[in-house]
């Protein structure tokens, strides 16, 4: 099992930082993972790495005056997880194929790393597997 912040993974980082955000890959960095959620090694499933920056919620302050107190600045929160975003992001630019599910990767102080496995649900290979149909409730 490779751990999430093993040296090995802290090496590819350096190499992550100079892709694009959204990166199809070969094949899963976490192996083990990525079958838990349904991943085989076949035709019409696929692999992106994506990077989705960190940071706080910081909304603007009002313009007209008001009690600190009401002005709403500080403590909001995000309301979907950075693990969502990315997922989103993701199938935004894959528009034919379903999420499966994503795991996490890594993180530093800037940025964090999801791996996302679509699926093609109209490829041939896909719609004859009983087991992935019936994860994603095709009849």
């Amino acid at each position: 099992m490779l751990k999430t912040r093993s040296q090995f993974i802290k090496d590819k980082a350096y190499i992550w930082r100079k892709e694009p955000t959204i990166h199809r890959i070969d094949y899963p960095t976490r192996l083990d993972r990525a079958r838990a959620l349904g991943y085989k090694a076949k035709q019409g499933i696929i692999v992106v790495r994506a990077r989705v920056g960190r940071g706080g919620m910081r909304k603007q302050r009002p313009v007209s005056g008001r009690r600190p107190k009401h002005i709403g600045v500080t403590h909001i929160k995000q309301s979907e997880s950075m693990k969502i975003v990315a997922q989103r992001r993701v199938a935004e630019k894959f528009v034919n194929l379903k999420v499966l599910g994503s795991y996490f990767l890594y993180q530093d102080g800037m940025y964090s790393w999801f791996e996302v496995i679509l699926i093609d649900p109209n490829h041939p290979a896909i719609s004859k597997d009983k087991e992935i149909r019936s994860k994603l409730n095709f009849n």
